[in-house]
């Protein structure tokens, strides 16, 4: 089981989640979102020993620019949910980092659109919201694609986490389900998740 959690403060919440093992750490760099970092936080980053996480900078079309001056040497990946096309994740993908490439899904047919992107290293798929806690359709989840190339993203929590697994998700990535206030991480919702998690992993291991 593979689980990213989305919309981290490099002060408040980096530690925890390592501590806690979790696989996939990110941060998001969208003037639109309330989890929007400055710039100057990636810094901070820098202080942790990751130990077996990794760091996501998570973005919406961002330019070579940028890329090259605030993404490589400082994270592992770069999650892309912009317009992008095949040829700019190939070209991301050439600068150095690892690609993962979310994609909306709407309706069944949206679900096809990750065969364009063969490149990423990964493929998210999300709601159209983006950060606005809207639930993935638990009638398409049972149609997307398995395995740990695949993540699943959509008002996850530890209510329902038990339904998807048994619907053959095992790549998880929460955001907003883990907040007690808009934006900001509640730890005890962080330890309560990964425990139930790591219960999930006891019971399916042989």
């Amino acid at each position: 089981m593979k689980i990213k959690i989305c919309g981290l403060n490099p002060t408040r919440d980096v530690q925890l989640c390592i501590d806690l093992k979790v696989d996939f750490l990110g941060f998001v760099f969208y003037e639109k979102s309330p989890r929007n970092l400055n710039l100057e936080e990636i810094k901070k980053l820098q202080g942790y020993e990751k130990k077996s996480s990794l760091f996501v900078a998570v973005t919406v079309d961002p330019s070579n620019e940028f890329i090259k001056k605030n993404i490589l040497k400082n994270f592992d990946y770069i999650q892309l949910h912009g317009s992008e096309t095949k040829e700019r994740v190939k070209e991301i993908k050439s600068m150095g980092l690892k690609v993962i490439k979310a994609i909306k899904i709407k309706n069944e047919a949206d679900i096809e659109y990750y065969k364009k992107y063969e490149e990423a290293n990964l493929i998210l798929f999300d709601t159209p919201g983006m950060e606005q806690s809207i639930k993935f359709p638990e009638n398409l989840i049972a149609k997307l694609p398995k395995g740990e190339r695949f993540a699943v993203a959509g008002s996850i929590s530890e209510y329902n986490i038990d339904n998807m697994i048994k619907l053959g998700v095992n790549f998880f990535d929460l955001s907003s389900s883990l907040e007690s206030k808009f934006g900001q991480k509640d730890h005890l919702r962080i330890k309560n998740f990964m425990k139930k998690i790591n219960k999930s992993n006891e019971n399916t291991s042989f």
